[in-house]
């Protein structure tokens, strides 16, 4: 073979790649992750772990990962406006969440502003509600994005990492509370 017709190879090969990869990051540009758990423990217990951002190291993925995370609430706890900041793993993670909605012991909204390793504006939303077994907790998260960070996204498996993380906090925030 000669070399004009190894690059043509490559060429094409690279061309369906990111083809391929388009059309797969096109499905990533909206994402939904729903994770449920039922937590054994007071409506308001429950709910209060998730209001006041000063509890949140106590079931954060994030810290979980990250021990040497720092991070700071501002902001009056517990309120619409109150902030949780983040800078974890030497500096490359960085940004905040915000309370931006509560329904007292039954909805509390967060929006957040992640500057690093990526820059992204996802939303959580914790939906509360009493069972027979617990209290149940929904997390609906959501995130917009471009087709080119979707391709990043798709390309590196970010989906199914946010999957896992966010199933993660779900067990940690069971966890807080059961294990008082």
């Amino acid at each position: 073979m000669n070399k004009k017709m190894i690059f043509a190879i490559i060429g094409i090969a690279l061309v369906a790649f990111i083809g391929f990869g388009l059309y797969k990051a096109s499905g990533l540009k909206s994402i939904q992750i729903i994770k449920t758990v039922t937590i054994k423990g007071t409506k308001q217990e429950v709910f209060d772990m998730v209001k006041y951002l000063n509890n949140f190291p106590k079931w954060s993925p994030f810290l979980a990962q990250d021990p040497t995370q720092k991070y700071e609430v501002k902001g009056t706890d517990g309120t619409v406006g109150a902030q949780y900041h983040w800078d974890g793993n030497k500096g490359k993670d960085l940004g905040y969440q915000e309370i931006v909605k509560i329904d007292e012991l039954n909805y509390v909204s967060m929006k957040c502003d992640i500057q690093k390793p990526f820059v992204a504006k996802p939303t959580f939303d914790y939906y509360f509600s009493e069972t027979a077994n617990g209290i149940e907790v929904k997390q609906d998260f959501k995130l917009e994005s471009g087709l080119v960070d979707a391709f990043f996204m798709w390309l590196f498996g970010a989906k199914s990492e946010m999957e896992n993380t966010n199933q993660q906090g779900m067990d940690l925030l069971k966890k807080a509370i059961e294990t008082k």
